[in-house]
């Protein structure tokens, strides 16, 4: 459990800084590393499943913003903060304060870790054979009760590799 908070303490450092730096490579550096501690924690949680698309989108996307990275020009000039800044980062501030509230409130209801509520689960085991007539519940509960979640899923990773292949070509365009 300990574990579990210091990657997630890791992961709003890593957050913090991606936001702050001026320099974009560092940021990008940044958000590798809250993926891939992300990934860790998936794992500890026992979701290889997610851990492995975790990975997977990262990589892709980390290449795409480093793509992005490589071929921009720096053209940021340090500069004092104007008071647009100020109340930006004031309103931020306010809205973090108010998540943290809210998911302290929120994390206080849940059930303890490792005794979920069983509702939905107990219908898919019972349900899941008479209903699709497959053999496999894995199978069935894939297809027939969560399909739109495994075409969303399906979607994010076809939409990342596309978004990667764009972003890799070569410039100009192959006839």
């Amino acid at each position: 459990m300990i574990l579990l908070y210091g990657l997630l303490i890791f992961m709003i450092i890593g957050a913090v800084i991606a936001i702050e730096t001026k320099d974009l490579l560092s940021s990008v550096i940044s958000v590798g590393a809250m993926g891939l501690a992300l990934s860790i924690v998936f794992l500890l949680l026992s979701a290889p499943d997610l851990a492995i698309v975790q990975v997977v989108v990262e990589v892709l996307a980390l290449i795409m913003m480093l793509r992005l990275v490589v071929t921009r020009e720096d053209v940021t000039v340090a500069h004092r903060y104007r008071y647009g800044e100020v109340f930006a980062t004031t309103i931020g501030l306010i809205f973090f304060g108010v998540f943290i509230v809210f998911a302290s409130i929120v994390f206080k209801e849940m059930p303890e870790f490792g005794n979920p509520l069983l509702r939905v689960s107990r219908q898919y085991i019972t349900e899941g054979f008479d209903i699709s007539h497959a053999a496999n519940i894995v199978t069935a509960i894939l297809l027939e009760f969560r399909a739109y979640d495994t075409l969303g899923e399906a979607t994010v990773i076809f939409a990342a590799i596309v978004g990667a292949l764009v972003i890799l070509r070569g410039k100009g365009r192959n006839i």
